[in-house]
């Protein structure tokens, strides 16, 4: 294996407990456009069903370079991948999970664009089978993208072509500590700390499976797991984002598709102690990272939810809970010249409860009842003059800094 050229891609592919998943998994790697510019790093994480036999097979039998590892089982993902990038010599490398399997084109395209566009991660379009997949972040196929403005936070699980100049620099490694929710802090770096990112939204390059026994390892673990993930995330964006309008962006993400699912209508249903031991669990992340800028960027029923929860408000949150639980249709309050929109969910207008009225105010796009029933956004003229606004400090900061140079320059 050592003595063939650079390839182009490194799949790793971390495997626990995979089969039969796994045979076409592997297949979908053999029947690569590009397969004979590849090579596999596998490694089966302590298999108790076969994995590592058939690994051994494949390896002695497929015209792909593979190095096959057998390691006593790591407890997650981030030690079988952390050896697999250890081993990689490919420019690029991907991790392949197991259970899912490749589109026939999917590296060649990846490897295509990342090389035409310079950038260090490509995300190519990912489609479920048997479970949902990620979609917001698919509407076009770009060269390059503002981590900052477009959806591609809201996909950072490890399943992308990553520059492995990127992640040697770097040093880049999952964090082996978190049992859940490891990938996002790697990926989220990647965006950060790298040369730009890509996305292939004009062909479908990864399909992710739903296991038909339940044992993805997405859905296991304690909730406690969660919370550890969402702070870490969080701290991580803290660590590398200076405050302001970019930061506030990026937190919107572990809030969202993290922390929120812990206060769901599910909730409801679990003994109180729990309620309570995700209250606690909850209050330092609020304590640290909730911010007046990341609510706004947040829908109103979701930022009441967390509003409820920096409070400390159990009571307050059921009530809401239970509102949006029977499909009560908030009545759409709108005040002010600019008919500014507000969204009546419980306690809209009382006083004594913490929750002020912004916190009920439409600042982004949302949506009253189901989702695409009626759809609320902030008035136009809100919007232009908070962009007036922008540009005239921006004007204005310009001509501090010119005239503050003149006024060297004449010294």
């Amino acid at each position: 294996m050592n003595d063939m050229p650079v390839p182009d891609v490194s799949v790793i592919v971390g495997a626990y407990e995979a089969m039969p998943y796994l045979i076409r998994c592997l297949e979908s790697v053999e029947a690569q456009t590009m397969a004979h510019r590849i090579e596999i790093v596998a490694i089966d994480d302590g298999s108790t069903d076969g994995t590592g036999e058939y690994l051994e097979k494949f390896a002695a039998s497929t015209a792909i370079p593979t190095r096959v590892v057998r390691q006593a089982n790591s407890g997650g993902p981030s030690g079988p991948r952390n050896v697999g990038l250890g081993l990689a010599r490919g420019r690029y490398v991907f991790f392949l999970d197991a259970d899912d399997y490749f589109a026939e084109e999917a590296l060649e395209r990846m490897v295509a664009m990342a090389d035409r566009a310079g950038t260090d991660v490509v995300l190519g379009k990912v489609e479920g089978v048997n479970r949902g997949a990620p979609g917001s972040m698919w509407t076009r196929t770009a060269e390059r993208v503002d981590i900052y403005s477009s959806q591609v936070i809201f996909t950072l699980s490890a399943q992308k072509l990553f520059r492995r100049e990127l992640l040697v620099r770097l040093g880049l490694r999952f964090d082996e500590g978190l049992k859940t929710g490891e990938d996002a802090l790697f990926t989220m770096e990647a965006y950060i700390r790298g040369k730009g990112v890509s996305v292939i939204s004009d062909y479908t390059c990864y399909y992710l499976v739903g296991r038909d026994d339940g044992k993805h390892v997405t859905k296991s673990g304690s909730y406690q797991l969660r919370f550890d993930s969402a702070g870490a995330l969080m701290r991580l964006i803290t660590d590398l984002v200076p405050a302001g309008p970019k930061r506030d962006r990026l937190m919107v993400r572990p809030f969202t598709v993290g922390l929120i699912q812990q206060f769901g209508q599910g909730l409801l249903k679990q003994p109180e102690k729990v309620q309570r031991h995700k209250m606690e669990l909850a209050a330092p992340l609020m304590a640290r990272y909730w911010t007046p800028a990341v609510a706004k960027r947040i829908k109103v029923s979701e930022r009441l939810r967390l509003e409820c929860v920096a409070l400390d408000r159990l009571d307050l949150l059921k009530e809401l809970l239970a509102f949006i639980k029977a499909g009560t249709k908030p009545e759409v309050v709108r005040r002010g010249r600019a008919r500014t929109p507000y969204l009546a969910y419980p306690h809209f207008g009382e006083a004594g409860t913490g929750l002020r009225d912004a916190s009920y105010e439409v600042t982004v796009p949302d949506w009253v009842g189901e989702p695409g029933l009626e759809r609320i956004e902030a008035p136009k003229a809100a919007r232009r003059r908070k962009s007036l606004a922008l540009r005239v400090a921006r004007r204005l900061r310009t001509h501090v800094r010119c005239r503050s140079l003149v006024l060297k320059g004449g010294s």
